[in-house]
Order: C-alpha cells, then structure tokens, then sequence
C-alpha cells in the first residue's frame, strides 16, 4: 500500500490523481492533502478520502476548514503555511509525493521531498525552471525517483532508452533530439496584429485542455512550452539546441524521441492527463486511468506546423533564458508569473506579458544558481523589477 501525500489537491492535476487513486484502493491511500484557498474543495476532499492530515498554505483558510471538519466530526489534522507543505512532502509517513502546486510556492515542498528520498510526480514546472541544478541535485544525491507528469515530459520518458532512472542523462544514448509537441493554444490561427486585444476570457479557453486560470495563459503565449524545453534540459540533461518545439494541434502525440538511426519514438493518447499520473504512480507497472481507449480511425489526421518566434516571443525568451542560464531560469519564471497575474486583472494587455519579461531579463543581470538563497533572491528581485516595468506600461 502506497501513501501519497498530493501538494495542490484541489487543482486539475489534483483532481486528476484523486480520480486515479480512487480506481486503485487495493494500491493507494490518500496521507496529506494540501491546497491554497479553496475551503470547499478541500473540504469535499476530506471528506471522500480521510487523510491523515490537511494543509492549506493560507492560514486564514485553514482555520475555516478546520472548523468545517470538526463540525463534520472528522479527525483530520489541520495546519497551514510553507512549513507545514515541506513536513507532509518528507514525512516517513508518506511514499509519494504528487507536486501539482503551481508557481513558486511548489519549489520548497518539492526539494523537501527530494532530500528525503521520495517518489515524486512532477508537475511543477517552476521546481526545475528555478532550481533545475539544485532539485536534481538533491534526487541524485538522496535516491529520490522523479518522474515527469506533465505530459509531454512523460511521454519523452517513456520513449527513452530503457535504464535507471536515476540517471536522467541520455546526451549519449544514440538521440538526435527532443521533440516537445504544442497545441498552440487558443490563438494559433490568429493574426499577430489581433493579438493585443486579447481579453483573459479569451487566453484561457483552451481549445484541447481543461487547466486552471494561470497555465492556460501560459499555454496561449506558449510560455508554457518554454518552460517545458527547460524542463526537458535538466530532466534529459539534453542541451538547448536538441530540443524542438512543433505545433500539433490535436494534441494526440504527447512528444517524440528522434533517435540518430532514423527512428522517431510517440507517445500517443487522448489528452488526459489521467494517463501520465496513472503512469508514474504504478511505473513500472501499469494500471487502469479511466482514459478512454484512443480512436485513430476517429482522430482522423494528425498535422504538425512549425513554432513560431514572433507569434510567440515567450517561448523564444525560454530559449534565451536558457542558453544564459544561471538565475536567467529563474527570473524568466518569476516576471511571467507578475504579468501573467496583471493581464488575469485587466491591468496590461495579453502581449504586454511577453515585453514585461523581456525587459526584466535585460534589466537583471544573471548570476549563479548554486544556492536556494540565490535563487530566491533572483526571484524577488525580478518580480519587484516586473512591477515597476508593469507601472511603466500603464503610465503610457
């Protein structure tokens, strides 16, 4: 029996693994669940699986579950703020670790989880867009296993050479590169021109995906995609220039491994992420997702077009971030998360977001990334740097 301790429960990738964990009781129980605000989802949560014990980062949320619980007469311990996630992420009493927080705040836990060794199923982008050195740094040196959920990372995996995954270098393992699939988001077929008048109920209707607020605007400037490339960096240690980014726009093939023989390895599947949970919560076993069986027949065609820098200057900013590297990774991740937040409240416009960062890069120089303390740093710096670009923009 597997315990599992989920860091964003009542996100999508959260909700995700609940429905996954539910189909396995034999297999799994539910140890921690944690969330930001959401009282009522959280709540729901507890009462279906009973975990040992609740966190929400928010302490004022806290104590309203808490007392939710108590009046449902359930005996779920409670307890709230950072520490209380980084205690959950490394208890003896949990296996795995589920880190499906997003932004910033999912990089403590993860690195607690990997200091003690455990199973983790990533989902965080920003633990290996900040600290990529330091996260694998700490899996390797503690016998952490970190498995890609997202699912183009996960499906690089699983076109990978068969080996240790302790390892998490294939530069020499007979790849010619890394293809990342996109479906290019809401706004793939419009003209560049349009873009500024983009509003976010626009940027968030995701044509194939059902994600929250933030990953879908990331997914419409294809910053998402950029970060992923830099994911793929540090979980493949493949260098920049072997990892490309093709538009697929129905979202079927998940990623592909060209091998220097002439072989192209793809990952195929209908776009839930159910299915690269359920396989890195059993791996190397396999288990029932609830994702229906793909339809080739149906899906009919699959096409494929190039990506391109000017419709998305973030992804071309990931790309530069990385090549730089340092804290660039770091920076780059921080001024997104400003201006992604700016546009979600009406302040800047939907390509304002790619110039705000853009200027932060060129404005904070790069240092070295050896240390959480100098990664933090660099966050802070970049995200009060973001805010005063973003002042500039609205003065104008």
């Amino acid at each position: 029996m597997q315990r599992v301790t989920i860091l964003g429960s009542t996100g999508s990738i959260g909700i995700s693994t609940l429905d996954v964990l539910q189909r396995h009781p034999d297999k799994y129980r539910v140890y921690a669940l944690a969330a930001n605000k959401s009282v009522d989802g959280l709540f729901e949560q507890c009462q279906q699986f009973k975990p040992a014990v609740a966190v929400m980062l928010c302490p004022e949320s806290a104590a309203q579950l808490e007392e939710k619980l108590r009046n449902a007469g359930l005996a779920i311990k409670v307890q709230s703020g950072m520490q209380a996630l980084e205690m959950i992420s490394s208890t003896e009493e949990t296996d795995v670790v589920v880190a499906a927080i997003v932004g910033a705040a999912g990089l403590l836990p993860t690195l607690a989880a990997a200091k003690a060794g455990k199973r983790i199923l990533l989902a965080n982008k920003e633990a290996l867009v900040m600290s990529g050195a330091l996260l694998m740094s700490e899996v390797q040196a503690n016998n952490a296993v970190l498995l890609p959920v997202d699912s183009e990372h996960n499906a690089i995996w699983q076109c990978m050479p068969v080996g240790d995954t302790q390892q998490y270098h294939y530069e020499n393992k007979g790849i010619r590169r890394i293809i990342l699939t996109a479906s290019g988001g809401p706004f793939r077929d419009w003209n560049i021109a349009d873009l500024e008048d983009v509003t976010p109920e626009q940027a968030v209707a995701h044509p194939n995906w059902s994600m929250g607020q933030k990953i879908s605007v990331d997914s419409a400037t294809m910053m998402n995609k950029g970060l992923e490339v830099i994911e793929a960096h540090w979980l493949f240690g493949m260098s920049s220039d072997k990892i490309e980014v093709v538009l697929h726009r129905q979202s079927i093939i998940h990623s592909m491994v060209d091998y220097v023989d002439g072989s192209v390895l793809a990952q195929m599947g209908n776009p839930d992420m159910r299915t690269p949970i359920a396989n890195t919560l059993a791996w190397p076993e396999r288990i029932d997702s609830g994702v229906e069986a793909l339809d080739l027949v149906k899906a009919g065609r699959l096409d494929f077009a190039a990506a391109d820098f000017e419709r998305f200057p973030c992804l071309a900013l990931a790309y530069q971030a990385l090549k730089a590297g340092g804290t660039s990774t770091a920076i780059l991740n921080a001024a997104n998360e400003v201006a992604v937040e700016a546009f979600l409240n009406r302040q800047i416009k939907f390509t304002d977001i790619a110039r705000i960062i853009a200027e932060v890069l060129e404005i904070i120089p790069s240092t070295a990334a050896d240390s959480l303390e100098q990664i933090l740093s660099a966050d802070e710096m970049a995200r009060k740097v973001a805010h005063q670009q973003m002042q500039v923009l609205c003065n104008h």
